[in-house]
């Protein structure tokens, strides 16, 4: 792929075949990176990963995820959101309990502990979405990321 290697250590996409400009997934792929790598860096000051937020968040609104659920929310393989789960569910951000509704289903839920984390967490987030943001020059670029997300 065009942006592995030595184009993506300097944060450009390398030029296509015949000096074709990026196609589209690329620049997006690059972006992602780069996001991603400033938001580890600031969510890192409060020891967590930018999966674990994902998941707190995933989870503030509180009513629940099941596993599967999370899985094709957050598009975490599930094998993967197990061992992430486990992980805040053993620092004590959230926790698991049998469904109202159905007790063959497990679901996960923040803790209240697990919710003033969350708002230190977001806190970071947002001052890295500002500077991101900030840095684009654009007005608003979730717009045109949104779309695309639709896709």
């Amino acid at each position: 792929m065009a942006i592995e290697g030595a184009a993506a250590a300097h944060g450009t996409v390398a030029p296509g075949p015949a000096g074709s400009p990026p196609l589209l997934v690329e620049l997006v792929a690059l972006a992602h990176r780069r996001l991603t790598s400033g938001l580890a860096a600031a969510l890192a000051e409060e020891d967590c990963t930018v999966d674990q937020w994902r998941v707190l968040r995933a989870l503030a609104d509180g009513e629940g995820r099941s596993m599967g659920e999370l899985a094709q929310a957050l598009l975490i393989p599930q094998a993967s959101l197990s061992r992430l789960v486990d992980a805040l569910a053993d620092a004590g951000l959230v926790y698991r309990r049998q469904d109202d509704r159905d007790r063959r289903r497990i679901t996960a839920h923040l803790s209240r502990q697990g919710g003033s984390r969350l708002s230190r967490l977001d806190a970071l987030a947002a001052a890295h979405d500002r500077a991101v943001r900030a840095a684009c020059g654009l007005p608003d670029p979730a717009g045109p990321l949104a779309r695309l997300a639709a896709l």
